[in-house]
């Protein structure tokens, strides 16, 4: 072992119950190197050193009273600054709520405590989650670690910009239109959107429409499928509950997935979208890969088409206008936030109602489709990561919106049918640049994706390929 950032999460777990190295330790490591990288990444919006190290010490002395460990325990986990962790500020990535403290912890964040993970700290997010890029107001901008001019994309850029970096072994994320897969694919990570219903938004965030959740990022498939494993729970009170897993997800991440039938489809469901040669490089190279672990691999037709873009739009705007805000304080929020409100505030009820309902109908046609196929193979994003500032570069904040349609047009369709989906790390540009894939799977079958995932996984070899970016 060179260094204790080179080790997985589930292998510094094991670490720490063999006692070869204690939470606190690891910890001290993960502090330091957030004092010495972060400022280079932005990865992280509110570190936490000293509750981290609390929290170290607590699980140090597990260890050496207990002999029945959490799974996790001394594992350094950072939490998206869109969860609540009490006593801690939360800023939702918006200068709005500048000097607000956490009033309760939201049970995601109550999970991964009792997993034994360590609260590292809380990492960048866009204003209120809305954008797929992390630029905002209350911290510098995240940034892909394989090139630091570069996106971490969004919501969760700081989660994949921490674990990218090394500056933590996995993440808490959460994707409520790519969130997760985005910036796992622009960071070159493993990323898991799970079923609707998966993980409860309890006891604060509502999960009205369904389209948002919590997942993990992480490097390997074993590490997300351990730490989906631990966030996975219901609440009273939830909307939606995900059928029950046949298989623990970690046991699945070291199971044969068998031969499966994955649909594959690369058209875009936002008009005028383009995917980038690079992008289609990376789909095709895994359409091969996939083949050559013996499935079938197979053209299918679009699930959804372009017909579902302005009622998910609708739907988008009402949800930007869900965080309360102080009139007084509105100036200050950003100028793409000010348009998605206003358009919010201004859709009648009886017409949010309706693109819920139309979304629900198409999703309905869609699985008609869908369901012929063990998985379906996609692109994550159109194009490699892009410079910071890409999507701002124009004063209108319509084509800033219209520019993130553009770029992620295949990840939002998931969110509306609630469907699992990952991102594979499976292709790097000439540049040196990460570019993801897609695979969804059927509603409730994380399983066989993580399965399907390890086996690819495995099929690369090391991490992905054993790829490392420079600030290593």
């Amino acid at each position: 072992m060179a260094h204790i950032h080179d080790l997985t999460a589930l292998e510094q777990a094991a670490a720490v119950r063999a006692r070869e190295l204690s939470p606190v330790e690891i910890t001290k490591h993960y502090i330091e190197r957030v004092e010495r990288l972060d400022p280079r990444v932005g990865a992280f919006v509110t570190p936490t050193p000293e509750r981290a190290l609390e929290e170290a010490r607590r699980a140090e002395a597990q260890v050496m009273e207990s002999a029945d460990l959490p799974p996790l325990l001394g594992v350094p986990i950072p939490v998206k600054d869109l969860n609540l962790v009490k006593d801690v500020p939360i800023r939702f990535g918006s200068a709005t709520y500048e000097g607000f403290v956490a009033p309760v912890d939201d049970s995601v964040v109550e999970r991964l405590r009792a997993a034994g993970t360590i609260m590292l700290g809380k990492t960048a997010t866009p204003e209120f989650g809305l954008p797929c890029y992390t630029e905002t107001d209350v911290s510098p901008p995240s940034r892909t670690p394989w090139d630091l001019t570069r996106s971490a994309g969004g919501s969760s850029g700081g989660a994949a910009a921490a674990v990218a970096a090394g500056l933590a072994p996995a993440a808490q994320g959460s994707d409520g239109a790519g969130s997760i897969r985005i910036p796992a694919s622009v960071c070159g990570l493993y990323g898991i959107k799970p079923t609707r219903g998966r993980i409860s938004f309890a006891p604060v965030v509502p999960d009205l429409a369904g389209l948002s959740t919590n997942g993990p990022i992480a490097r390997t498939v074993a590490d997300a499928a351990a730490l989906l494993e631990a966030m996975a729970h219901n609440q009273p009170g939830d909307l939606y509950h995900a059928p029950p897993s046949p298989v623990g997800f970690l046991e699945a991440a070291r199971r044969e997935p068998g031969r499966l039938r994955i649909g594959r489809n690369a058209t875009p469901v936002v008009p005028g979208a383009e995917v980038h040669p690079d992008v289609m490089a990376a789909y095709e190279e895994a359409s091969r890969l996939l083949e050559s672990l013996g499935h079938e691999v197979v053209d299918m037709p679009p699930a959804f088409d372009g017909s579902i873009l302005a009622e998910f739009e609708r739907l988008w705007f009402c949800f930007a206008c869900m965080h309360p805000v102080d009139p007084s304080l509105e100036p200050r929020l950003r100028p793409l936030t000010r348009w998605l409100r206003e358009r919010g505030f201004a859709t009648p009820a009886p017409a949010f109602l309706q693109a819920q309902a139309t979304l629900q109908t198409a999703t309905r046609f869609a699985f008609l489709v869908m369901n012929d196929y063990d998985a379906i193979l996609s692109p994550t994003v159109t194009q490699p990561p892009v410079p910071i500032g890409w999507f701002e570069d124009v004063e209108d904040p319509e084509e800033t919106f219209h520019r993130m349609e553009r770029f992620a047009p295949f990840a939002a369709p998931y969110n509306i049918s609630g469907q699992p989906a990952v991102n594979l790390p499976l292709h790097w540009t000439g540049a040196g640049l990460p570019i993801g894939v897609m695979l969804a799977g059927r509603f409730g079958d994380e399983a066989t994706l993580i399965s399907l995932s390890a086996q690819v996984e495995a099929a690369v070899g090391g991490f992905w390929g054993d790829r490392r970016p420079e600030i290593w």
